[in-house]
């Protein structure tokens, strides 16, 4: 990734030079100028972007682009003393708005079957995403049967998804408790044990460092002797108790900048990303966001990870502004959530159409309904009973129950296959379903 332009120096100018460059009598104020056409800009692309608002020169847009940014500064700060701030524009307040609405009652009519289901799907498919952020190379088929069926991880990358997988449930336990230093290593122990020596252990050297694909440096971490302190800092700032107005940060922020510190600060020798995305969805669990447990931002982030490193270049790059960040990631969440939207309606359409081939599915429950939705656009696949209970989160009696049921009606084959039993879709399934439906 190239690292992004340093912007110009803002020159000093005086009143009179000022209102020949800028008319402000036709202009309410310089926020417009904060944003331009939604975006949040850095130097790096305000410089190439034409044409530009009112005839400005680049260097006098971005001198007005940065007197119209009024951050605000933030606890935690780079290594050498400088504080991290943000800007929340006004652009910005519709979608927080937006995200907290819709994050309270999207499927909350659903029954807890669906809900169990959608939460296991999230949990492994985030696992899954943020592992391959990372470098793991399985394939999302075999990981996702391996955590399904409970198989013991074969290599370092099945290992990589699989301690995802438990550090999600162990967020998703524990999202209750506030933060402290002993449970970020809690996650980062669950994230990295058996991939890491010193999993669970802040790094005890400074030859640590981010560089792109070309060995140019692109990071440097603070050091080893500053990250207790620096953790301690971020867990007091997770904390804060946000009825008092000086303490407030709305929790998508904060969640967002938890996110970026953990990250800026490197404190593991690997796995910092993913304990700084699981710390993300730590916080806003704490803070009732329970639609998180249903979305995957690492999924959304994979589809276009140089956006995700330019997010946190630029903040360094520019006066230690995270709002870079925290533009990046709001559209990650709205994308996201239009992602669990159309996996709703699409789940939503597809049980209404196995629902009109069993006009009698009463006597089918939800479960069953959705492995003969599955049966006919896969028939090829085979079903364990163990992974049918990884999928709903229920019991194994239960899922024996609903396969044994499919297979009294005749929906799906049985044959043993060493000493489990494998489950089948037969060639004719529509037609058996045709026949089931037929009133007799």
């Amino acid at each position: 990734m190239r690292k992004p332009e340093n912007p110009p120096t803002l020159r000093t100018f005086d009143p009179l030079e000022f209102k020949k460059l800028f008319d402000w009598e036709q202009q309410d104020t310089l926020r417009k100028y904060t944003t331009h056409k939604g975006e949040y800009l850095h130097w790096d692309e305000l410089r190439c972007k034409k044409p530009r608002p009112d005839n400005l020169s680049a260097e006098d847009w971005w001198l007005l682009t940065k007197l119209g940014r009024i951050p605000q500064k933030l606890p935690f700060k780079d290594i050498k003393g400088k504080p991290f701030s943000f800007v929340i524009p006004t652009i910005l307040l519709p979608k927080l708005a937006a995200i907290d609405r819709k994050c309270g009652g999207l499927i909350s009519n659903k029954s807890t079957d669906h809900q169990e289901r959608y939460i296991v799907n999230s949990l492994i498919e985030e696992s899954i995403s943020s592992s391959q952020l990372e470098g793991a190379s399985t394939t999302r088929r075999i990981a996702k049967n391996m955590l399904l069926s409970q198989r013991k991880p074969r290599d370092n990358s099945e290992w990589m998804i699989f301690n995802n997988y438990r550090a999600m449930q162990l967020i998703r336990d524990h999202q209750e408790q506030p933060l402290s230093v002993k449970f970020i290593l809690e996650i980062h122990c669950a994230l990295t044990e058996n991939l890491l020596e010193d999993a669970g252990h802040l790094r005890t050297t400074n030859d640590v460092h981010v560089e792109d694909e070309r060995g140019d440096i692109l990071h440097i971490p603070p050091k080893a002797s500053e990250l207790k302190k620096r953790l301690a800092a971020l867990c007091d700032f997770a904390n804060q108790d946000e009825t008092e107005e000086q303490h407030y940060f709305h929790p998508v922020i904060k969640a967002i900048l938890l996110h970026f510190a953990l990250a800026y600060d490197h404190p593991f020798s690997d796995g910092n990303g993913r304990t700084a995305r699981a710390l993300f969805y730590w916080f806003l669990l704490n803070r009732g966001y329970w639609l998180i447990e249903y979305i995957s931002i690492s999924h959304i982030i994979k589809k276009a990870p140089a956006q995700y490193g330019r997010a946190f270049l630029y903040t360094e790059t520019d006066d230690n502004d995270a709002t870079y960040f925290i533009f990046h990631q709001i559209k990650v969440i709205q994308q996201a959530i239009e992602h669990l939207h159309t996996y709703l309606d699409t789940q939503k359409q597809e049980i209404q159409q196995v629902d009109q081939l069993l006009h009698h599915s009463n006597t089918l429950n939800h479960r069953q309904l959705l492995l003969i939705q599955h049966a006919l656009k896969n028939p090829t696949t085979h079903y364990l009973i163990e992974h049918h209970r990884g999928s709903h989160n229920i019991t194994y009696q239960t899922a024996r129950t609903d396969l044994l049921g499919l297979e009294q009606l005749k929906l799906l084959l049985k044959k043993r296959v060493s000493k489990a039993f494998v489950f089948a879709a037969p060639a004719d399934l529509k037609k058996r379903i045709a026949q089931l439906s037929t009133p007799k």
